[in-house]
């Protein structure tokens, strides 16, 4: 069985034990809220431009499967559009009334992709930072979701007094639930249990069906990580 030291564990995953970690479920509930603004959304001049975005990966040791581009609605695809967020560049924000993150740049441009949501009563909003980042993470689903969903027992963890590590939980790969990136959200200096995660569930981008996390499509996500810094500040409206 596989180990994680405590101090990588207790520091980036263990707080997310209040069971808002990211999992994947599938009944959607969209959440609207009247704050979001009304971003531009320029459609792709045909989908033959994200043949490469959204093709076949080969990364970290496993082959992503390419995207069905044609069964998602064009406004979810990446693409950069203008900064209509009112945030300075190099920020972070989660539009949930939309299905919108953004990545904000220079020259009041931005960065844009589709994401999936939390479900009514995981849903998270505020200010914080990612604080921490990992490239195929093992996932530690909490005990209160073990308890919901009995058929995540095999992944329980438990911590190994004798060397000091915690044993356990789903190996990284194509059907972990935190897909081939994520990054972990902090407010105020604690863990706030939400990530901004990749996910191999590409149908569920524009939909309100997880747990309270921000899932992407694979693609995007690690597109997302190689822009974000440890200490990125976000904000989810």
């Amino acid at each position: 069985m596989t180990t994680v030291s405590r101090r990588q564990f207790l520091s980036t995953v263990a707080v997310s034990a209040a069971g808002l970690a990211a999992a994947c479920t599938s009944t959607p509930k969209p959440v609207v809220l009247s704050r979001a603004p009304q971003p531009a959304q320029p459609k792709p001049e045909g989908l033959s431009g994200y043949a490469n975005a959204y093709g076949q990966v080969f990364d970290g040791g496993f082959q992503i499967p390419a995207v069905p581009v044609e069964r998602i609605n064009p406004k979810f695809l990446r693409q950069e559009v203008s900064n209509t967020t009112g945030e300075p560049a190099g920020t972070l924000v989660v539009e949930t009334g939309q299905h919108f993150i953004y990545y904000t740049m220079s020259f009041g441009r931005a960065m844009r992709y589709g994401v999936g949501l939390g479900r009514e009563g995981f849903e998270w909003a505020g200010k914080g930072e990612i604080k921490w980042k990992q490239p195929w993470p093992k996932w530690f689903p909490p005990a209160e979701m073990i308890d919901r969903q009995p058929e995540l027992e095999k992944y329980r963890s438990s911590y190994d007094k004798k060397t000091d590590t915690w044993l356990g939980g789903m190996e990284p790969g194509l059907m972990n639930p935190l897909g081939a990136r994520a990054m972990y959200i902090y407010s105020e200096g604690k863990d706030t249990g939400f990530r901004v995660h990749g996910s191999p569930e590409w149908n569920s981008i524009g939909r309100s069906v997880s747990s309270g996390c921000v899932r992407m499509m694979n693609q995007d996500v690690i597109d997302l990580y190689d822009r974000v810094k440890e200490g990125t500040p976000i904000v989810v409206r």
